[in-house]
């Protein structure tokens, strides 16, 4: 079926990010997944091709564009290209709302100019070595000292760790634990206290690099709370349902492609003397797969749909998250199986796509939280 959330304008828009996909990034990918890391000229160049800040108001050098259909087009082209290492979603679609909701006129002078231009590369680091979904028990903590604040604490698993100019820091504000007392303190690049450990090595999503981060007595500004203090968990709760529809997006985008390219691999490949696409069992998996992905894809286009109009509520993008990330998860799966042993090697795109996918169920929520989320919503 032919979707019918995008317009003309996006799919130009998908020409253009695919366009940038196959000059900047394609030709260099396999080199940055050897080093860990992407060079920090592709976030230049992403932000010369307007792919940066698509919601930053004009002023500041952004798009401009409030409609989500551009993000999820950026998604889905990232995705199907195999693209985790430059996060430009993370960038846009997480940190960037923190930014242009919270931030005063100042920051924003300050920050959004280099945040749409790629000279400020952002990550946000919520995740600690004992807390992993469990915001409400964050250690890290920041004592007020009067024109700033003392941040001391640690931080695992934060995407763009290694690269990130600007990192927002969930740290804990009051003395109590739980929910309240949580504030958004940003922290730049070069001031004393922070260091960054190991960029951690993963089994996919290589060329991302994901980072520990620690801070000792490390002075920030009050100049740079973001938003008000002690209302951090609230400004996470808001946020988290673009995020989880954002990878969502990606998640449904990425099961299709890997449909598409095991039904042309199946009807090339011959086994007995025949393609394996005359086999019975090879078609069902077929069959069944790509009707999975187009139940899925209906959900999750609505949800684009509700989000673009301010109704998406944290069930519904808690249910698009497990949903099709774990679809992304069994279809990867079961397309390398019908590869057979060209499937396991790293040079086939349905290899990557195994590894770098698997994360998909975990972050941003792990499919058992999501599932909680939607249980509460239903049941209280």
């Amino acid at each position: 079926m032919e979707r019918d959330i995008y317009t003309e304008e996006h799919e130009d828009y998908r020409a253009t990010v695919r366009s940038f996909l196959a000059k900047e990034v394609l030709p260099h990918y396999d080199r940055w997944e050897r080093a860990g890391i992407v060079d920090r000229s592709a976030w230049l160049a992403a932000g010369r091709q307007g792919l940066l800040g698509l919601a930053v108001p004009e002023e500041y050098g952004g798009g401009g564009a409030a409609d989500f259909r551009y993000a999820a087009v950026l998604a889905e082209e990232f995705a199907r290209a195999g693209a985790s290492g430059l996060a430009i979603g993370l960038h846009n679609d997480i940190i960037g709302p923190y930014l242009t909701a919270l931030a005063t006129d100042e920051q924003k002078r300050r920050w959004l100019p280099g945040f749409c231009g790629g000279e400020l590369i952002t990550a946000i680091a919520m995740t600690e070595p004992g807390t992993g979904s469990d915001l409400q028990g964050i250690r890290t903590h920041a004592v007020d000292q009067g024109d700033h604040y003392l941040l001391n604490g640690a931080k695992t698993f934060i995407s763009n760790g290694i690269l990130a100019d600007l990192v927002v820091v969930v740290a804990r504000t009051t003395p109590e634990g739980g929910a309240r007392g949580l504030s958004l303190l940003v922290v730049e690049r070069g001031m004393p206290g922070f260091e960054r450990g190991r960029n951690l090595d993963k089994i996919g999503q290589k060329a991302q690099d994901t980072a520990e981060l620690f801070f000792e007595d490390v002075r920030v500004p009050k100049t740079n709370l973001l938003g008000e203090e002690h209302r951090g968990f609230h400004y996470l709760m808001q946020n988290l349902a673009q995020e989880r529809l954002t990878i969502a997006a990606a998640a449904i985008a990425g099961a299709e492609y890997l449909v598409e390219i095991t039904t042309e691999y199946v009807k090339q490949r011959e086994a007995f003397g025949r393609p394996l696409a005359k086999l019975q069992h090879i078609r069902f998996e077929i069959a069944e797969m790509a009707t999975e992905c187009a139940v899925t894809r209906a959900f999750v286009d609505r949800c684009i749909t509700e989000h673009n109009r301010y109704a998406l509520t944290p069930a519904d993008a808690s249910m698009a998250k497990w949903w099709a990330t774990e679809l992304q998860k069994r279809t990867a799966d079961r397309c390398l199986q019908l590869h057979g042993g060209y499937g396991y090697m790293s040079e086939y795109p349905v290899a990557r796509a195994f590894t770098d996918g698997r994360i998909q169920t975990i972050y941003g929520g792990t499919t058992e939280i999501m599932k909680e989320i939607v249980g509460r919503s239903l049941l209280g």
